[in-house]
């Protein structure tokens, strides 16, 4: 997904690792004739109104999985142009060919270090969501430093999202929660969208994942913080 480190040039402490687990015949062969279509590369900044023939709000997701999330909001926010990140093939491959089966048009898949993306590609300014949902929580103590969520990253995003925009992120770890909670209310580039400054409730825009499905069955509770751009 990306790597903290790389926001402050310090050494690259990466928030993922690439378990690239079974990638089946349909999904290499999206990955090979589909790509020129839905994918973009990082070797220049993006230019929205020509990637997508129109200017319209864009939205991140960064860390897609498996795509479930950025397709259901595809097909329900037609007028919106969407941008996801992943590095895991499997689940690159797999949105590639839904995307093509329910004909959207309004979404763009790169393959990339999140970080080196929105350094490099996104330009100031140019989003207005960002989504972070169920990343790596890293929940040894000294795995911490490789979370996502640090200060030199809300900065980041802070400069890509638009005055008004949204950041909503979501996990199922307390103790991240927490981190991340600490993380923003610290930041004065954000104001806490929640009664009381606290979690929020789930949005009914942000539809709920297998994956979490799973983890409600298991007891897990689920965080969600929406955060605003002022």
């Amino acid at each position: 997904m990306t790597s903290p480190a790389a926001v402050s040039g310090a050494r690259i402490i990466r928030s993922y690792v690439r378990r690239e687990g079974r990638i089946t015949v349909a999904q290499q062969r999206a990955l090979q004739d589909l790509w020129p279509r839905y994918g973009l590369e990082s070797d220049a900044p993006l230019d929205m109104a020509a990637i997508f023939g129109r200017r319209a709000p864009c939205t991140l997701e960064i860390g897609f999985g498996n795509g479930d999330v950025l397709l259901t909001l595809a097909e329900q926010q037609p007028g919106c142009d969407f941008i996801g990140i992943e590095v895991h093939r499997p689940g690159v491959g797999r949105l590639l060919q839904q995307l093509q089966a329910r004909e959207l048009d309004n979404v763009r898949v790169m393959r990339e270090d999140a970080v080196q993306v929105l350094k490099t590609c996104l330009p100031d300014n140019s989003l207005d969501r960002v989504l972070l949902f169920f990343p790596d929580p890293w929940h040894k103590k000294r795995h911490h430093k490789r979370r996502l969520v640090q200060p030199g990253f809300i900065e980041l995003l802070s400069r890509k999202i638009r005055q008004g925009g949204c950041l909503h992120m979501a996990t199922d770890w307390e103790d991240y929660a927490g981190h991340m909670l600490a993380v923003l209310t610290q930041s004065a580039a954000f104001r806490n969208c929640a009664a009381g400054s606290d979690y929020a409730p789930r949005p009914d825009y942000r539809p709920i994942t297998k994956f979490e499905q799973r983890g409600q069955r298991l007891g897990h509770g689920v965080w969600d913080l929406l955060f605003e751009r002022i």
